[in-house]
């Protein structure tokens, strides 16, 4: 299981938002749903061995199960529209009980630390950063959980807690990437055995 958690500071946490503006007025809910199309999708299909939280306003948390995913399709701004029908269910979401609003997507009341701490869980958190160690120097281990922030850096709080949970800081080269071209990059460094087979 290949996971990534994606931290969306200024997320909408309300469907009251337009679908003709996802980087201004709905919280570059653009940089997301770009995420949740680096993370499943591939030519022609579904990554079904993926697992994806979006932490919407370190308020909710929505995730998405490759295995069960149907009907997501690979363009911005259906991809926010299956985000605001989501959140149109949020009175649904009782404390950390998530509804399932479509098949492989739920949605919970669960924010930043109770996100990282499932996901510490289930695998070993390696946070995506430019002053990481090369992911070629550490490896992967076998269930990695790769831990993003949206287009703006990860918080003090944030930051601390990930050390409290021992992530592992990774960058995946020498130049600083757009989160979605850091999950592209981190997806075909799995698919290649670290970029050793073609």
């Amino acid at each position: 299981m290949r996971q990534f958690v994606v931290l969306g500071h200024e997320a909408p946490t309300t469907p009251e938002f337009s679908l003709d503006d996802l980087p201004g007025s709905a919280g570059r809910l653009d940089v997301l749903c770009r995420c949740l199309n680096a993370a499943f999708f591939r030519s022609h299909g579904i990554r079904e061995d993926v697992r994806v939280r979006l932490v919407l306003g370190d308020e909710f948390t929505l995730r998405l199960e490759g295995r069960e995913l149907q009907g997501l399709n690979p363009d911005e701004r259906s991809t926010a529209a299956r985000i605001r029908s989501t959140l149109e269910r949020r009175d649904e979401a009782i404390g950390h009980q998530a509804v399932e609003t479509s098949p492989g997507i739920y949605l919970s009341r669960r924010g930043v630390e109770a996100a990282l701490r499932d996901a510490a869980a289930e695998g070993q958190l390696l946070q995506l950063h430019e002053d990481g160690t090369p992911i070629i120097d550490g490896g992967v281990p076998a269930d990695p959980v790769f831990v993003l922030s949206d287009h703006q850096d990860f918080t003090d709080a944030e930051q601390g807690l990930l050390e409290e949970l021992n992530a592992r800081r990774i960058r995946l080269g020498p130049t600083a990437v757009h989160a979605d071209h850091a999950i592209t990059v981190a997806q075909n460094y799995l698919d290649t055995d670290g970029f050793e087979t073609f």
